[in-house]
C-alpha cells in the first residue's frame, strides 16, 4: 500500500496532511527519512512520525454517543447528522454507522469501515443483544406485561401483524426499564411500549453486545474503540 494512503487510513490525517508531513521529512520507514508519499510499504515495515511509532490499521472502529435530533446518516443537506460530529481528519475513510437510531433516540452507535462486522451486528441471524434504557408515561409496567414481552408479543399496529422475538425487560424504576433486543424491527421499542398502552418519553441505547457507553458519556462524544473492545465485538460476532 502507498505510504500516504496507509497513514491516512490509520487516522494520521487527511492525505494532504500526511503528504505535508512526508515532504517536511518528518516520516521515516525502517529508520530512513522518506520524502516520496507514493512509496509502497509492507506490514513488516517500521514507520515513525517525528520519532514516534505508528500503528497502521486497515479497519477502524469508533463509538459515537448520538444526541437527540440527529440523523443516523453521514451527510444530509437539511438536518444535523452524525457526519457533522466526525473529526475531519478521518471523514474520508469510508466510515459508516452500524445500523441506525431514530431521530429522537440517543446513545450508542458503532461507526466503522468493517463491512462484515456491520452486517453481523445488524443481522437478526446473529442475535447480537442491544440494550435500551426507556422512560415512559403511564402506569408502571406490571409483571404480567413484562412476562408477555419476554415471551414475544405480536404487534398489530400496522397492516400486517408482526411477531417480536422474546426480549429481556429489567425494571429500573417505576417509569424506567432496560430492554434487551435481539433483532431490529422498525421502531421496535416504541411500538412495544405502545402495545402496553404507554408512551416513550426518552429512549437511549446504552449497550451493544459487550460494548457499553460510559455512564458519564455526553451525547455528541466520539470515542476510538480500545483494542479490548475491538476484540470483544469481533469475537461475539464470530469474526475471531
Amino acid at each position: 500500500m502507498r505510504l500516504d494512503r496507509a497513514l491516512s487510513n490509520s487516522g494520521y490525517g487527511t492525505r494532504n496532511d500526511v503528504r505535508t508531513l512526508i515532504k517536511k521529512r518528518k516520516v521515516t520507514v525502517n529508520g530512513q527519512i522518506v520524502t516520496d508519499p507514493s512509496m509502497h510499504i509492507g506490514q513488516t515495515d517500521l514507520i515513525e512520525i517525528e520519532g514516534s511509532d505508528t500503528k497502521l490499521k486497515d479497519r477502524l472502529y469508533f463509538i459515537f454517543d448520538k444526541p437527540d435530533e440527529v440523523l443516523t446518516a453521514m451527510e444530509d443537506k437539511r438536518y444535523k447528522n452524525i457526519g457533522d460530529f466526525i473529526p475531519p481528519e478521518i471523514k474520508n475513510l469510508k466510515l459508516s454507522p452500524v445500523g441506525r437510531l431514530d431521530y429522537h433516540t440517543t446513545g450508542l452507535l458503532i461507526i466503522t469501515n468493517d463491512g462484515e462486522l456491520s452486517h453481523r451486528i445488524t443481522s437478526p441471524k446473529y442475535e447480537i443483544p442491544k440494550v435500551y434504557t426507556v422512560t415512559y408515561e403511564g402506569k408502571t409496567l406490571t409483571q404480567d406485561e413484562i412476562r408477555e414481552a419476554e415471551e414475544g408479543v405480536t404487534l398489530t399496529d400496522m397492516d400486517t401483524p408482526v411477531k417480536l422475538r422474546p426480549c429481556k425487560m429489567e425494571v429500573v424504576s417505576e417509569d424506567t426499564v432496560n430492554i434487551t433486543l435481539y433483532e431490529g424491527k422498525t421502531h421496535e421499542v416504541r411500538r412495544l411500549i405502545s402495545h402496553f398502552g404507554r408512551q416513550v418519553v426518552t429512549l437511549r441505547r446504552i449497550k451493544i453486545a459487550d460494548i457499553t457507553l460510559p455512564e458519564d458519556s455526553i451525547p455528541g462524544t466520539f470515542y476510538e474503540m480500545s483494542e479490548e473492545q475491538i476484540v470483544a465485538i469481533r469475537k461475539v460476532t464470530g469474526l475471531i
